[in-house]
């Protein structure tokens, strides 16, 4: 197989980004590469999918990883790992010598250490530069279950239509989940025994980065987890903080510490973000500093300047995230783009050790196991298939209301020489609405919810 007949395979399936923004996979894959790496941090705490994956379906994952470095003609596969993994550590040593051209890297223990600059910057001691991508320093990051989901497709012929989940918090019993894409985040709590308090909120992705959800909201393919906490738990009541009340907090109290910026892992890596800089331009209307404005966009938001560095409890990426979409609103292109050759010095020292991070976070009671579930969680009444679910433009339909439907067929293509991926159909059954956003495909009576599909 050459380059572009992988490419071809990967976008007739549908794969994206697993682990993130879901930025479409076949993109990504090119030549000019001689490092890939295979993200198994899973860097969020209470998160399990991955490192479940990489224990269970091992020989899979780095079967196909090797693939995909020889096909795209790269030197090495780095499978990185965080030292706490240690049953995922000990699959890949058991198997990771059939394969030359791989290797192991343990990571330390820490967060973010799944974010793509650190990740490169841990593996291979490379600094992306600003407002760059991984390829400007020769390297290729693929998540854990976006690889299984390549060999899904080369070897079994099947796209994306199932997804690993996570569901822990305030739950009866916290587990990972196969589910088909499009199934309602309540299913998935009800699967896992229910909310155990009556008022809860749920939020779909990490506690650093995810969004409070409705259980209405349909699981997609780059969902994570789903945390179900207390209304009034520390990482809900964060999130819920008015914008205008934490401008109003930044002006009278921030101390400017700088340990926002102290901490900032893009910064200890040499990038311009300076948190601290930003508050102090917002929090007193300096307008003619422009780059404490413009540094907003080498911000990974990766949350750990509001949810753990700030002892006075302030948002600065809730401001940074608002100063960002103003900003590509109104056409400003990054300027930034100086090339580190060294990170700081005191790096090493300030890295945020994952248990402090989840006591900070008030969640160490919810860390606890969340075994995988191998029965494949079907849909209640129906599944909707959301038109975007990647970086891109929105898939557009190729079905209509009535049309009947097998899992993994096409249902939604990609626009015409955009960036987008396929949409195809995670059940057997009836399309019953079809809207800008959605496709609505309801279960017929004689679905099982079968599937041969490896993982």
């Amino acid at each position: 197989m050459n380059i572009d007949e992988l490419k071809n395979i990967v976008f007739e399936n549908g794969i994206v980004g697993a682990g993130g923004a879901g930025f479409p996979t076949h993109a990504k894959l090119t030549t000019g590469i001689d490092t890939i790496i295979l993200n198994g941090a899973e860097c969020e705490p209470l998160l399990r999918v991955d490192r479940q994956l990489l224990a269970i379906y091992t020989d899979e994952i780095l079967m196909t990883l090797s693939f995909i470095v020889d096909t795209l003609g790269a030197k090495r596969g780095i499978v990185a790992i965080k030292s706490a993994y240690k049953t995922a550590i000990s699959s890949v040593k058991n198997l990771i010598g059939n394969y030359k051209n791989l290797e192991l890297k343990v990571l330390p223990d820490v967060y973010p250490a799944g974010d793509e600059v650190v990740l490169i910057y841990e593996t291979t001691g490379r600094i992306v530069p600003e407002g760059s991508i991984p390829i400007s320093v020769g390297t290729l990051v693929m998540n854990v279950e976006t690889v299984l989901n390549v060999y899904n497709a080369i070897y079994l012929k099947h796209p994306v239509t199932e997804k690993y989940v996570t569901v822990t918090g305030d739950v009866k019993y916290p587990s990972t989940f196969k589910a088909k894409v499009g199934t309602s985040v309540a299913r998935l709590i009800e699967k896992a025994g229910g909310c155990l308090e009556k008022d809860c909120e749920v939020i779909m992705g990490g506690p650093m980065t995810g969004k409070i959800v409705d259980v209405k909201t349909p699981i997609t393919k780059t969902t994570k987890a789903i945390i179900v906490l207390p209304k009034d738990h520390p990482v809900i009541t964060k999130r819920k903080t008015n914008i205008r009340i934490g401008l109003k907090r930044a002006m009278s109290v921030c101390s400017q510490c700088q340990m926002c910026t102290d901490l900032c892992p893009r910064n200890l890596l040499g990038h311009s973000i300076k948190p601290h800089k930003v508050m102090n331009a917002v929090a007193n209307s300096i307008i003619d500093d422009t780059a404490a404005y413009t540094m907003t966009m080498l911000c990974s938001e990766c949350g750990l300047c509001e949810m753990y560095s700030c002892h006075q409890s302030l948002s600065p990426r809730k401001i940074i995230s608002q100063i960002k979409i103003k900003l590509r609103q109104n056409g400003v292109k990054n300027p930034h783009n100086k090339r580190p050759e060294t990170a700081n010095v005191m790096r090493d020292e300030r890295l945020v050790p994952m248990e402090r991070l989840i006591s900070r976070l008030s969640l160490k009671k919810y860390d606890v196991d969340a075994p995988m579930n191998f029965d494949t969680v079907i849909p209640s009444h129906h599944v909707v298939m959301q038109l975007s679910q990647h970086v891109g433009a929105k898939a557009i339909p190729v079905v209509k209301v009535g049309d009947i439907v097998k899992e993994g067929d096409l249902i939604g293509d990609v626009p015409n020489n955009k960036l987008g991926a396929k949409l195809h159909a995670s059940i057997d059954g009836i399309i019953i609405d079809v809207t800008d956003d959605s496709i609505v495909i309801k279960p017929r009576g004689d679905f099982d919810g079968q599937s041969d599909r490896i993982g």
